[in-house]
């Protein structure tokens, strides 16, 4: 049975939130919040951060302080928030000085529950003077990795926050990121003197999010193939410069994707413009610095795709988290090319000694993540110090895994040298001594005596660092929290000392001599010839008008882009293009591989026909399951089920069938759950228009059709008239 203020905060959830239940250890939170206890909370972005003080704050009197750096943050949960009815409002550097003072005056009287205030404006000398008056229940510091100097975007104006706490009183502190290693989580507990506070740890794991890197090579042809395959999806693309976002906003635009840039040096207007234009689907891509993103609730963001290489780990996690929020579909993009990490190590030269040494060990560590071919989510979790066993199978390097070889004997000499230098020396150290590299630093210490020097001299750097990178991630090694970048062995490392044995690892990417036509493992990339594309649209528009059909009835836009890169020549060639198979080759193919052969001649081109996306064999399988299933008038419910699909996934699967080409008749299906008349006016629909879009075709036909039906007589079309 729930106590009175369990069922109270549960009431106040539905009241106001629309939620029935509160998620993971929200409730846990708040009961510690409302208790006048010092909270600490760790969790990741889409986890429910806001709920933990916002809730705390409708239930008590007084008025509760949020301190965010984020002014989009800030405008994006007050609208919300008044939306609600829930009376707030928030001070920063873009409200004028009579809209502060309205605010500040509504703060003193009490109207209002929840202030959100920016750390540059709670430091100044007039807004301590004001909050002194307010009732202020609790303290909210959000994104609080900025206290700390090892946080991935370390703010100095947050250093101030203690002191200025101190001047209101013993108030009760609540502190919240999303990102934060071990090491951080103690910076931010000392910075905050909130030693004392109960700490609620979530899992950073969002499983649902799948990682992925490829090598910076052909970047804009990749981009653009990746984009247009999530054709309609939202995504966000993150670029370092402002410069980069403008250039890459516009080679989206001009390639008839809808973007728009956002970073920090655009006019206020234009920015707010772009965003809500995002939040809105008037545009689907928003290309950004990481001034864009953080505390934007939009939770349907389907991937987010890294153009440079982020500045940290914790970064690149908080800016891949904005994906997926929601719990669906989530892809994390990160094009890698060392040459960005020397570019961010240049950037740092003039800063002073301890930041840029610091900013050098983030650096390396991003680093290590995009060349390890280690399972990623597993890399993410052990960075930020939660265990993570076996592999995911939701990534880049568990989907196409590396070669792997025995390293036991390697192993064995790196712990051995950390052993032998009685753990107090980094990583470099030990690469050095396994070496045999003789420098004044080593020679310092007299470790040129030790047995172990130059055991490992037949290797480079690169590969024994991936070593102790290993040994790190499968727990032989672990850091040392309070001095940064020494290695410490695990009582798992002492054990297999004492008695070694086989041990597997990875091979390490190197994505420096990855062939340029190679960047992609899913399907092969490639520029298509936009010339021979152009000819190609326009033959089909002529076939289409003798034929009186849509001409993405003959073949659609992908097919013709296919055809466009690897010039087929030959009948078979053409029919192992995607989207087009032996059936549509026969029917439609004569004129086009004619054409095609025409402009090889004339250009001189030798093709790559070759070159073809295939199947694997068991999709294959699936398919000639599929269409026999459906011959034999197999309900597409039992065909879903007996092939473990969903009867989206079935219908798509259909689809994909189709489009290659072959006949399929689904009359048994559609005419048990459609009647003539509608059969009728959705056929006439696609016979007429131009469009091979199921989005007009649903706005067009209106709410009384399910979206299945649409596609299933799409799929019924198709076959009567293009297969």
């Amino acid at each position: 049975m729930k106590t009175e203020r369990t069922a109270t905060l549960i009431e106040k959830l539905k009241k106001v939130f629309g939620y029935n239940q509160f998620r993971g250890n929200q409730e846990a939170i708040i009961k510690n919040v409302l208790t006048g206890k010092n909270t600490f909370v760790i969790m990741p972005t889409g986890g429910g951060k806001s709920l933990c003080y916002q809730i705390p704050a409708l239930v008590q009197e007084g008025t509760a302080i949020v301190i965010s750096p984020l002014i989009a943050l800030m405008k994006n949960q007050v609208d919300q928030l008044n939306s609600l009815a829930v009376k707030a409002a928030f001070l920063n550097s873009t409200l004028s000085r009579k809209e502060s003072t309205k605010v500040k005056k509504e703060v003193a009287v009490g109207k209002i529950k929840l202030l959100y205030i920016a750390p540059e404006t709670l430091i100044k000398g007039d807004s301590l003077a004001f909050l002194k008056q307010a009732n202020i229940c609790f303290l909210a510091v959000d994104e609080a990795h900025c206290i700390s100097e090892w946080g991935h975007d370390f703010r100095p104006e947050y250093r101030k926050i203690r002191k200025i706490i101190d001047h209101l009183g013993k108030l009760p502190i609540i502190g919240l990121t999303a990102t934060a290693t071990p090491k951080v989580q103690l910076d931010i507990l000392k910075n905050l003197a909130i030693e004392d506070a109960t700490i609620f740890n979530a899992s950073f794991n969002r499983e649902n999010l799948y990682y992925e890197v490829r090598p910076k090579k052909q970047i804009r042809k990749q981009l653009i193939k990746f984009i247009k395959s999530h054709k309609g999806k939202s995504g966000i693309v993150y670029c370092q410069s402002r410069k980069k976002v403008k250039e890459v906003a516009d080679f989206l635009h001009v390639n008839d994707i809808k973007a728009a840039p956002y970073h920090a040096g655009l006019d206020t207007a234009v920015r707010m413009k772009n965003q809500d234009a995002f939040l809105n689907e008037d545009i689907d891509v928003i290309v950004a610095t990481i001034a864009f993103g953080m505390g934007i609730d939009k939770p349907d963001v389907r991937f987010v795709i890294h153009y440079d290489v982020p500045k940290s780990l914790e970064g690149y996690y908080q800016e891949t988290g904005r994906a997926g929020r929601d719990g669906l579909e989530g892809i994390c993009l990160m094009f890698y090319s060392y040459a960005d990490i020397l570019k961010l190590e240049k950037f740092n030269k003039d800063k002073a000694t301890t930041e840029r040494e610091n900013n050098k060990i983030l650096l390396q560590e991003m680093a290590a993540y995009a060349e390890s071919s280690v399972c990623r989510r597993k890399q993410l979790l052990h960075y930020f110090g939660e265990p993570y066993k076996d592999n995911c199978g939701h990534c880049d390097n568990c989907i196409h895994p590396q070669e792997k070889y025995e390293g036991k004997d390697f192993l064995q000499t790196a712990l051995t040298v950390i052993q032998q230098t009685e753990e107090r020396f980094d990583v470099n150290h030990a690469i050095h001594l396994i070496r045999g590299i003789e420098s004044t630093y080593i020679k310092s210490y007299q470790h040129q005596k030790l047995a172990i020097f130059g055991k490992g001299k037949d290797k480079d750097d690169t590969f024994w660092k991936s070593v102790i990178r290993q040994a790190l991630l499968h727990n032989f090694l672990k850091k040392d929290i309070e001095n940064i970048g020494i290695l410490k062995i695990t009582q798992q490392g002492k054990d297999f000392l004492a008695q070694p044995y086989s041990v597997t690892l990875s091979k390490d990417h190197e994505y420096e001599n990855i062939d340029e036509d190679t960047t992609n493992k899913d399907a092969v990339i490639k520029g298509y010839d936009e010339n021979l594309f152009n000819l190609l649209k326009g033959l089909r528009k002529k076939i289409a008008q003798e034929k009186k059909i849509p001409p993405y009835v003959v073949f659609q836009d992908p097919s013709l882009e296919e055809m466009a890169t690897i010039y087929p020549t030959a009948m078979e060639d053409l029919s192992r293009i995607s989207g087009v198979g032996i059936g549509k080759a026969t029917k439609f193919g004569k004129p086009f591989i004619e054409l095609i052969n025409k402009y090889v001649e004339e250009n001189n081109i030798t093709t790559v026909s070759e070159i073809v996306i295939k199947s694997t064999a068991n999709k294959a399988k699936h398919k000639v399951q599929i269409i026999h299933q459906i011959d034999k008038k197999v309900d597409l419910e039992e065909i879903a089920a007996s092939n473990s699909m969903s009867m989206e996934e079935l219908i798509e699967e259909i689809e994909q069938i189709c489009y290659a080409g072959t006949k399929l008749n689904l009359d048994y299906y559609i005419d048990k759950i459609l009647s003539e008349d509608k059969q009728a006016e959705i056929y006439g629909y696609f016979m007429h228009t131009e469009a091979d879009s199921l989005e007009e075709a649903y706005e067009e036909l209106g709410e009384e059709f399910y979206e299945e039906d649409i596609r299933l007589m799409r799929i019924k079309f198709l076959s009567e008239v293009a297969n």
